[in-house]
C-alpha cells in the first residue's frame, strides 16, 4: 500500500494550504484554488458531505483531497465523488490508489463505511487526467450534461460517469 486515507482534521491546515498552493497552476483549469479552504470544509462535514485526505504511505506528504458530496440516504444511496491531486504525486497513480480506498469505503456497509449503493464523478471534457482516472477505477459513462456546474467564473460542461456496489471488482 502506499497511500492511506483518513477525514481531514484541523492539524491538517498547513499541510492542505501548502498542498493546494504548490499545485494552484495544476488545480486552476478544474477547481478553485483555496489554500485556505479546510477549516470551511471541516465545518461543513455531516450527513450530506464525508470528506477524504488521501497520504504517501511513504513519507505522510499530502496526495489529494475527495469530498464525498450530495449524499442521498433512503432508495437512493447515492453521492458524487470530487477531487484534487496535489503536486508533487499527481500522475503517479497514488490518487488512483486513494480513490479505491474511498470507494471501498463508500460502498461498504455502515457504521465503518457510508452504506452507499452508487456513486457518480462528474468530469470537465478537457480534464483528460481526470477522464481517464473515473474510467481506470471502473466508472462508467452515463452522459454529457452543457453548463452543469459554475467553476472558476464560468458554467462548465461535464461528462458523466456512474458506478453501482455491484459493478464494484471488491462489491
Amino acid at each position: 500500500m502506499h497511500v492511506y486515507i483518513r477525514p481531514p482534521q484541523p492539524e491538517d491546515e498547513r499541510a492542505y494550504s501548502e498542498a493546494v498552493l504548490r499545485s494552484a497552476d495544476h488545480l486552476t483549469p478544474w477547481n478553485p484554488v483555496e489554500p485556505d479552504g479546510l477549516p470551511d470544509l471541516l465545518r461543513r462535514q455531516g450527513p450530506l458531505l464525508r470528506s477524504f485526505l488521501i497520504f504517501d504511505g511513504g513519507d505522510d506528504g499530502l496526495v489529494g483531497r475527495v469530498n464525498v458530496a450530495n449524499i442521498a440516504r433512503g432508495r437512493f444511496r447515492n453521492a458524487s465523488l470530487g477531487y484534487d491531486s496535489y503536486l508533487p504525486y499527481a500522475g503517479t497513480g497514488r490518487m488512483t490508489e486513494g480513490l479505491r480506498l474511498i470507494v471501498d469505503r463508500c460502498f461498504a456497509p455502515t457504521p465503518e463505511g457510508l452504506g452507499l449503493h452508487r456513486l457518480e464523478i462528474n468530469v470537465q471534457p478537457e480534464n483528460e487526467r481526470s477522464l481517464a482516472l473515473a474510467r481506470r477505477l471502473g466508472f462508467r459513462h452515463e452522459g454529457f450534461s452543457p453548463r452543469m456546474l459554475y467553476i472558476n467564473d464560468d458554467w462548465r460542461d461535464h461528462e458523466r460517469f456512474a458506478l453501482t456496489a455491484e459493478e464494484w471488482p471488491r462489491g
